[in-house]
């Protein structure tokens, strides 16, 4: 079994890949077009603008091959923060620019009072929001590590499988056919 992690210059392509080898995974970092066809899984992580990560997954001519992939022949597939909100129909950082349009929903600025700081950095707890296969269950009210000033605004709620409070309810992952994907870091969270 191989996963893939999709190389396209936004981030903690290294950290997630050293999540994996401690959990005896065989993973590669990648942008190759073949070796992704032939992987078993994809994760899609990141860190930065939405604009840059949808820019640079074009460059690299990485959409359409996700697409077919993920979309065509449901190949399972983990976006990580960045990787998640580019799942989106579109997002705002820092203009309005079309997404994967995997899940329908908008990614926009955290808005918080000045009680709250943004980028929304640290540890906080899971809220289960959906579970129709019992998975999510084991992680309700677990602790994650959050970094992020932007938030997917998913519009269909049953594709939103975990929420967290900071200030207001926000989306921390989702799930929807073989997609599965999280604002928080999982490769930082420790144990959970």
């Amino acid at each position: 079994m191989t996963i893939a992690i999709v190389k396209y210059g936004m981030g903690n392509v290294a950290s997630v890949q050293k999540a994996l080898k401690k959990l005896r995974y065989n993973s590669v970092i990648t942008d190759d077009h073949d070796i992704i066809k032939k992987a078993d899984f994809i994760i899609l992580p990141g860190v930065g603008s939405f604009k840059k990560g949808m820019e640079n997954l074009k460059k690299s001519n990485l959409i359409q091959l996700l697409n077919e992939e993920v979309i065509e022949k449901r190949k399972p597939f983990l976006g990580i923060c960045l990787g998640m909100q580019l799942l989106a129909t579109n997002g705002n950082e820092p203009e309005r620019v079309e997404g994967l349009g995997w899940i329908d929903g908008e990614v926009v600025k955290i808005k918080v009072t000045k009680k709250f700081r943004v980028p929304h950095l640290g540890w906080n707890s899971l809220k289960i929001k959906e579970d129709i296969t019992g998975f999510y269950s084991d992680f309700n009210n677990q602790d994650c590590y959050f970094i992020h000033s932007y938030h997917f605004k998913v519009s269909n709620a049953k594709e939103i499988t975990y929420t967290v409070a900071y200030e207001n309810e926000m989306v921390a992952a989702v799930q929807k056919n073989n997609i599965y994907a999280m604002q928080f870091h999982p490769e930082k969270s420790q144990t959970v």
